[in-house]
């Protein structure tokens, strides 16, 4: 009875032991998760320093990039400005070229024009003084003719002597618009200047040559206003 006695009390013994056991794991395992949780806050804090030192490098970074960048921009737009100032220039070159070119080619064409007109002009005012000189030569020819019929004692004779003087004057004038006779007898036959209506076998005279001027020829300047009407011989 003693032993079972014993061994009873042993039973409890272990009893209360494993029981005791049991609640030190409960406890431990309930006090695990806490801890754990304490350290992940540790850590956590522990991180957020390190966490917060490298966002500030990477500002501070990136603060010099966009320090670096900025006269990295400065020089594109300067470049880009330095372009546009480039074309404007080359622009403004070919319009004032243009612009010299065209006043260039106007000025020509105007001295041209005015080249042109002038001996329009020119033309024109020989026309015209053309005529009239042609106009005029029948009253010379018909003073000369006059002139050749008076007997030689009424030639100093008031009449006489006033017809002479205004034959005389008439040519004067006619010397001044600078129309002047062709000379025609004893010259050769030149048929720019005179025209044969005659023509005389003669050994006296040499080949070609004008013997008789019928009609007077007339040039005003270079140019021929009336040809000289002429005999001419061999």
């Amino acid at each position: 009875m003693a032993d079972k006695k014993e061994t009873a009390s042993d039973n409890k013994e272990m009893k209360k032991m494993e029981a005791e056991e049991t609640k030190e794991t409960v406890s431990a395992v309930d006090t695990e998760p806490e801890a754990n949780e304490k350290m992940s806050e540790t850590e956590e804090a522990d991180e957020t320093p390190a966490n917060d030192e490298g966002a500030s490098k990477e500002t501070d970074q990136a603060d010099e990039e966009a320090a670096e960048g900025k006269p990295e921009e400065g020089k594109s737009k300067s470049k880009l400005f330095g372009k546009n100032e480039k074309k404007e220039t080359a622009k403004l070159k070919e319009q004032i070229d243009e612009l010299n070119d065209r006043v260039v080619r106007q000025m020509a064409e105007f001295d041209n024009y005015r080249k042109r007109t002038d001996k329009e002009k020119q033309q024109m005012f020989e026309t015209g003084a053309k005529s009239v000189i042609e106009k005029i030569l029948p009253v010379v020819d018909n003073f000369e003719r006059g002139l050749a019929t008076i007997p030689e004692e009424e030639k100093s004779s008031a009449f006489a002597e006033g017809m002479s003087m205004i034959y005389k004057q008439l040519m004067s004038e006619l010397e001044k618009m600078e129309v002047k006779p062709i000379e025609a007898v004893g010259k050769e036959f030149d048929p720019n200047l005179h025209n044969a209506v005659m023509h005389i076998d003669d050994e006296a005279y040499g080949e070609n040559e004008i013997v008789d001027e019928l009609q007077k020829g007339y040039m005003y300047r270079d140019t021929v206003v009336r040809h000289s009407m002429v005999r001419v011989a061999n």
